[in-house]
């Protein structure tokens, strides 16, 4: 699978538009090249270089096997969305505290919709997934606040 955004390239800058420092709202993403048994798609999308250790910004579940994007500013994205660490559900954009942090947008094709309860964050959803991963793509994103 290829996963992309038409908003910025692979190891590239995020646009402060989606971040703290702007409207922070979710980047437009899309993929292909997904395989044939696909039966649903989920995203986690985190910063590794967080102080307190990897920060979560966005955790999405059971998205339709059919889904090959998601819009900008989504705010029904068909799937479920988990718990981040902005105590939040859905997107939370990039606001590292200082320095140029990494944000990796994961996304994996399963081969099952999962059945979880309401709320499940990150290490609950990528156990779920574990023996249900068909395929994966990352894109990743940096972003340094502006002082």
């Amino acid at each position: 699978m290829k996963l992309k955004s038409h908003a910025f390239a692979v190891d590239q800058l995020i646009p402060a538009k989606y971040t703290c420092d702007g409207q922070n709202i979710s980047p437009p993403l899309s993929w292909d090249e997904v395989p044939a048994e696909t039966q649903s798609f989920a995203l986690i999308v985190d910063d590794p270089d967080a102080p307190g250790g990897t920060f979560v910004h966005w955790v999405l579940y059971n998205l339709p096997a059919e889904t090959r994007q998601l819009p900008e500013n989504v705010s029904n994205p068909g799937g479920f969305p988990g718990k981040n660490n902005f105590d939040t559900f859905g997107y939370g954009g990039p606001c590292p505290p200082s320095g140029t942090h990494r944000y990796f947008f994961k996304l994996y094709a399963l081969n099952d919709n999962l059945e979880l309860e309401a709320g499940i964050e990150k290490d609950d959803l990528l156990r779920a997934m574990e023996s249900h991963i068909l395929a994966t793509a990352e894109l990743v994103g940096h972003y340094t606040r502006k002082s």
